[in-house]
C-alpha cells in the first residue's frame, strides 16, 4: 500500500505538488498522465524519498520513506526515464544490485536474454557508455528480478523500439498479480491491457483518477 496524504512540495516560491491525496493499493495498476511540470515526477520521487516534502505524509507498506527508507524502499521496484550516469561496468552495476536490493542475479540473466540484451558481450562495458536501449533494459531487469510487490515505472520504455516495447509488456503480464503497478506515460494505449486506474494531474494537483 502507498498513502498519500496531504502532500505539498515547494522548490523556493514555485509549488510542484499541491495538497495530493492518494492511496494506492494491491491489485491496481495506475496509470499518472499530464503535461510537462504537472508534478507526476516530483510525486514519483517524494514516494520514493528523494525529495523531502514541505508539507504532508507518505507511507509504504506503513513505513514513512524518509524516516525509515530501507524498510519503505525495499519493496518497490523502480525504473526512471532517464538512466543515470552510473560509473560501473555491467557486471558491477549487477553485483550491486544484488548485494543493496536483493536482486535475483540468476533471474536478472534470465530477463535480459529475453528483452534481448546480450549481458555477455557487455559485462565489462560501463554503464553510461551503453545504448539508451540498452541501459533501460538492464534497469528494467534489474527492477523485474527484485520481485517486489510495488513497481513504478517513470515512461519506462521511453528508449525501446517498438520491439523493445512489445517485449517488455508481454514480461510484465507475468508480474500483475497482487502488486500495485504505476505507470508514468503519455502512451495511454500501451498500457491499457495493465492499467484498471486513470489519474491525471495539472499544476501540482490530481485533477482527475477513476478507475477504468
Amino acid at each position: 500500500m502507498i498513502e498519500v496524504k496531504n502532500l505539498t512540495k515547494k522548490f523556493g516560491e514555485q509549488k510542484s505538488l499541491d495538497n495530493v491525496n492518494l492511496l494506492f493499493k494491491n491489485n491496481e495498476s495506475a496509470i499518472i498522465m499530464g503535461q510537462n511540470g504537472a508534478g507526476k515526477t516530483t510525486l514519483i520521487r517524494t514516494i520514493l524519498g528523494e525529495y523531502i516534502p514541505t508539507n504532508g505524509s507518505i507511507l509504504i507498506n506503513t513505513y514513512d520513506p524518509f524516516k525509515q527508507r530501507e524498510e519503505a524502499l525495499k519493496n518497490i521496484g523502480f525504473v526512471p526515464q532517464l538512466p543515470p550516469p552510473i560509473k560501473l561496468s555491467v557486471k558491477e552495476l549487477i553485483h550491486y544490485a544484488v548485494v543493496s536490493s536483493g536482486s535475483n542475479q540468476e533471474r536478472i540473466y534470465e530477463l535480459c536474454q529475453q528483452l534481448e540484451l546480450d549481458l555477455n558481450a557487455n559485462l565489462h562495458k560501463l554503464f553510461f557508455k551503453l545504448s539508451g536501449g540498452m541501459k533501460q533494459k538492464l534497469l528494467i531487469a534489474i527492477a523485474l528480478a527484485k520481485n517486489p510487490n510495488i513497481f513504478i515505472f517513470d515512461e519506462p520504455t521511453a528508449n525501446l523500439d517498438p520491439k523493445g516495447r512489445e517485449i517488455f509488456y508481454s514480461i510484465l503480464d507475468e508480474f500483475t498479480h497482487n502488486r500495485i503497478m504505476i505507470f508514468i506515460s503519455h502512451r495511454l494505449e500501451e498500457v491499457h491491457h495493465i492499467v484498471n486506474r486513470k489519474i491525471e494531474m495539472d499544476l501540482g494537483k490530481v485533477v482527475f483518477d477513476e478507475k477504468i
